[in-house]
């Protein structure tokens, strides 16, 4: 995940009786945007009761390309189309690069992921990060103290964690944790 990277939450609700309606406009929309340059995913979040609040958290590469999509003529015309099955008109939140994952917490889901499987989760990315570390980087590191030298891999652990294994690993399992 680049620090580009914006994510966009949408909250939405159906009209009475149009849930099913919603939901599949939206997955319609997300299938036309797949293929629009810079949208990377979406995902639907439905409410936790009937009646609530829908979720879409959107994902693109950069602000410009969260701005293209704005302005399409696509997206206008999906606009519509869900006018006639929603209420009001959407909420809108912006999240940034590494406030996308720690930004979702605070974000009201139908249901959080079960603590256990979070913690697999981490484990699964710390693990062979922290192996793979220590085998190849604190040999190279190894006449430096020992406060230096587990500052040095605990901040490599840090970096690779943020920008490299928990957004892959979220994305890979993010069905599973959310199961």
């Amino acid at each position: 995940m680049s620090d580009q990277n914006v994510f966009r939450v949408v909250r939405r609700r159906a009209r009475p009786g149009c849930a099913p309606a919603y939901e599949a406009l939206v997955r319609a929309m997300f299938e036309e945007a797949r293929r629009f340059p810079g949208y990377l995913s979406a995902e639907l979040i439905p409410p936790a009761a009937a009646g609530g609040e829908y979720q879409i958290v959107q994902r693109f590469a950069t602000p410009a390309d969260l701005e293209r999509w704005n302005a399409s003529a696509e997206r206008l015309d999906w606009m519509e189309k869900l006018s006639h099955v929603a209420e009001g008109e959407p909420e809108y939140r912006l999240l940034h690069g590494l406030d996308a994952w720690f930004g979702p917490a605070a974000l009201p889901v139908a249901k959080p992921p079960p603590r256990w499987r979070l913690t697999l989760v981490s484990w699964l990315g710390i693990f062979p990060t922290v192996a793979l570390l220590l085998s190849f980087v604190a040999p190279l590191l190894a006449d430096l103290p020992f406060l230096l030298r587990t500052a040095a891999i605990t901040a490599l652990v840090a970096v690779l964690m943020s920008y490299v294994i928990m957004p892959r690993l979220t994305r890979w399992l993010g069905g599973w944790l959310r199961r």
